[in-house]
């Protein structure tokens, strides 16, 4: 005897494997226009085929990358980051991770950025996390420290404040902390030299992060390694002039991120994803004014080899951040090759390619000609949220939609290719 459907479950009888995940058409839909054939192609696109990353099914190979929203007050989260994020497991991505999560006060970029540094972030947390679950969707968040790029303002608010977040807008300018006191650039605040003990109790508040976003029942955590951020600081030359155990050659550099990685992997359960985020390049050539260059992509290939012994399962390779002389050749997809050489050279670790990836065709092509195993995307989604139940359609993929959106399918797309 079945029991009785909870008419108060609005999630409940989702096909598939939820909104966005492919599954067959009803007979009525076809009759209703939804779509011209019975059937979604065989094989499908590799987009929207599942991907099994430890413990964790992914529905589709699309991920909303971690966007700060400078939307936070003492770190918590708030009403505007459930509708934000809920709207993407609404919406059918495969995975959705929270922004940069400050793992001390001090660690945030702003103010007003995400933080999980004391158990009572967790609540919020948890019901966000709990909502991306009842829409059968996957959540990470990324734990992070802003190192010497900490203690700024919101973008909207450098018109009043400038750039610098001081004291009198809740700013800490007294306690910004790098790998040496090398300043981003002239505008920027001098950072405080981490000592072994700083850097010890700042691993230790990462593992402690990572048991809190557990607790909170999130399914992934990436590190944020990129962008010029204290765990990239210490891997750069451009910002790491350390002569102890932390700096100066290959080894000694990627010391931090390493040890920090052990202490995370320790106490995040062993069927849950580890992501790290890096940026692959500096993008900055030995010269005159900076004669060690920056940070680069053999290097981040050698440490992606490091990491996946170290049992990380995904390198989300970004680039740039180290330093204002940076020269990007901005282009479509122009970061997607650093994903294709993790995948070539580190055959155990699994790659994931973002950077201008502005169409569902650009993104499926990446996956199925082995660029890259996931698409992170971020701007695009602020644009098109609906980016992957329409993008479905656009491949001829029959996807599900939630049982609330059901009769906003837009049959002018819905037709098989």
């Amino acid at each position: 005897m079945s029991l009785p459907i909870d008419p108060h479950n609005f999630y409940h009888n989702q096909r598939g494997l939820g909104p966005g995940s492919a599954v067959e058409p009803t007979a009525s839909e076809v009759k209703q226009g939804y779509t011209a054939q019975t059937k979604n192609p065989a094989p499908l696109p590799k987009l929207f085929q599942p991907l099994r990353i430890r413990g964790l099914t992914l529905k589709n190979r699309v991920v909303a990358s971690p966007m700060c929203m400078y939307s936070s007050q003492d770190g918590f989260a708030t009403d505007f980051h459930l509708v934000h994020i809920g709207q993407f497991a609404m919406r059918g991505l495969g995975l959705t991770i929270m922004e940069a999560s400050g793992v001390s006060p001090e660690g945030r970029i702003t103010p007003y950025c995400l933080g999980i540094w004391k158990d009572e972030h967790i609540e919020k947390l948890r019901q966000i996390v709990d909502f991306v679950h009842a829409n059968r969707g996957a959540i990470g968040i990324q734990l992070a420290h802003a190192g010497r790029k900490s203690s700024t303002v919101a973008p909207w608010l450098m018109k009043v404040h400038g750039r610098n977040a001081d004291a009198s807008i809740g700013g800490w300018p007294d306690n910004v902390l790098g790998p040496s006191a090398v300043v981003f650039d002239g505008s920027s605040w001098t950072p405080k030299e981490l000592s072994i003990d700083d850097i010890h109790r700042i691993q230790q508040d990462f593992a402690l992060a990572a048991i809190r976003a557990d607790k909170a029942g999130f399914d992934v955590i990436e590190l944020h390694g990129a962008h010029g951020y204290l765990l990239h600081e210490f891997l750069s030359p451009i910002s790491n002039m350390r002569t102890d155990e932390y700096g100066g050659s290959f080894d000694n550099r990627i010391r931090f991120v390493i040890e920090t990685v052990r202490r995370v992997r320790q106490v995040w359960p062993e069927q849950k994803p580890l992501f790290v985020r890096l940026s692959m390049t500096d993008w900055v050539s030995p010269s005159d004014e900076i004669p060690t260059g920056g940070w680069t992509e053999e290097e981040s290939i050698e440490l992606a080899k490091i990491l996946a012994k170290e049992g990380v399962d995904l390198v989300d390779c970004s680039t740039s951040g180290s330093s204002s002389k940076q020269l990007i050749p901005l282009a479509p997809g122009y970061q997607v090759r650093f994903a294709t050489a993790i995948k070539q050279a580190a055959p155990d670790m699994l790659a994931g390619a973002v950077g201008l990836i502005t169409s569902i065709k650009q993104a499926n092509e990446i996956v199925e000609e082995d660029k890259a195993d996931l698409v992170f995307l971020a701007r695009v989604l602020l644009r098109e949220p609906n980016f992957v139940l329409d993008g479905a359609a656009e491949l001829g993929v029959f996807a599900q939609y939630p049982h609330q959106y059901e009769r906003g399918r837009n049959k002018s797309i819905l037709t098989f290719v």
